[in-house]
C-alpha cells in the first residue's frame, strides 16, 4: 500500500454472495489496499438498488441467473444489476454474476452449454479491449481460473465484447460506462482448487490432481492479470465516486 493510499478517502462497495463456497475470495484484500472497503452480504439480504454504495460486486454460484425457485432473491439481483447500469454504478459481475447482469439487461444464458472449464484457462482480449478501463493493461493471453458449465450465449444489446475463450466465447464484457461481467474467476488463486469436490470431479472424468498442478505452475501470471483488473475496476470506483455524492468510510 502506498502512503498515498493510506490517506485517501475510502469508498465502500457491496459484495452480494449467491453461495456459501463462492466468496470474494482476495477481493477484500485487493481492493482495501486500493482504499476500497467491501461489504460481505448474502443474496437473500441484498438490496435490489445500490444506494450508499460507490460500487457492487455480484459473485459467483451453482446457479443459473433465472433459478428463482431455488434462489428467490435473484429477481432482486437482476434488479440491482440493471440499476447499476442505469445509474452508472461501478459493477463487476463474476461467473453467475456475469450472468445475472447479461440476461437482465436483454442477454442470453443457457445451462450446461458447450464444454465445461474447469481448473486454469486461457482467456485471448479482443481488440475491443485495447481501451477498456480494467482490460487494457492485461496480456493478450491471460490464464485464469474457471470452473463453469453454464454460459453466455448472446450478449445485451449495446454490450462490448472484450474477451473469450475456445470454449466459451463470451468471458468479458462491458455494458455501458461502468457495468462488467467475466466468466472466469479472478477474486479465485490456485488455492481454491483445494476445496473442490474431487469425486464429483472424477465422475465427471477429470483429475482434480492434474487441474491443482497447471493451476499451480501459472499461478504467478494468473495472479499478476487478476490483481491488474480489479486495480483497474477500483480506479473506476474511485473516480466515480469523486464525482458523484457517494458517501465515503472514513478511516
Amino acid at each position: 500500500m502506498t502512503a498515498g493510499t493510506r490517506t485517501r478517502t475510502r469508498h465502500r462497495v457491496l459484495a452480494v454472495r449467491n453461495a456459501a463456497r463462492s466468496g470474494p475470495g482476495r477481493l477484500p484484500a485487493w481492493l482495501g489496499a486500493e482504499g476500497i472497503d467491501v461489504l460481505e452480504v448474502a443474496g437473500a439480504d441484498a438490496p435490489d438498488r445500490a444506494d450508499g454504495f460507490a460500487g457492487v460486486l455480484l459473485l459467483g454460484g451453482g446457479l443459473l441467473p433465472d433459478d428463482d425457485t431455488s434462489a428467490p432473491w435473484l429477481p432482486s439481483q437482476r434488479a440491482l444489476a440493471l440499476r447499476a447500469v442505469e445509474d452508472a454504478v461501478p459493477l463487476l459481475g463474476i461467473c453467475l454474476g456475469a450472468q445475472v447482469l447479461a440476461l437482465a439487461a436483454g442477454g442470453s444464458v443457457r445451462g450446461a452449454h458447450g464444454e465445461p472449464e474447469r481448473g486454469s484457462c486461457t482467456v485471448d482480449l479482443r481488440a475491443e479491449a485495447a481501451t477498456d478501463p480494467l482490460f487494457r493493461d492485461l496480456p493478450s493471453r491471460f490464464p485464469v481460473i474457471q470452473n463453469h458449465r453454464d454460459q453466455i450465449t448472446a450478449l445485451p444489446p449495446g454490450a462490448v465484447h472484450l474477451a473469450g475463450s475456445d470454449a466459451c466465447p463470451v468471458q468479458a464484457f462491458r455494458l455501458g460506462a461502468r457495468a462488467w461481467g467475466v466468466q472466469f474467476h479472478p477474486e479465485a488463486g490456485a488455492e481454491r482448487l483445494s476445496r473442490w469436490d474431487e469425486a464429483a470431479l472424477a465422475d465427471e472424468g477429470v483429475d482434480l490432481a492434474g487441474l491443482r498442478a497447471r493451476a499451480e505452475a501459472v499461478e504467478p501470471e494468473s495472479a499478476r492479470a487478476a490483481r491488474r483488473l480489479v486495480a483497474g475496476f477500483a480506479a473506476v470506483v474511485r473516480e466515480r465516486a469523486a464525482s458523484r455524492a457517494v458517501p465515503a468510510v472514513r478511516p
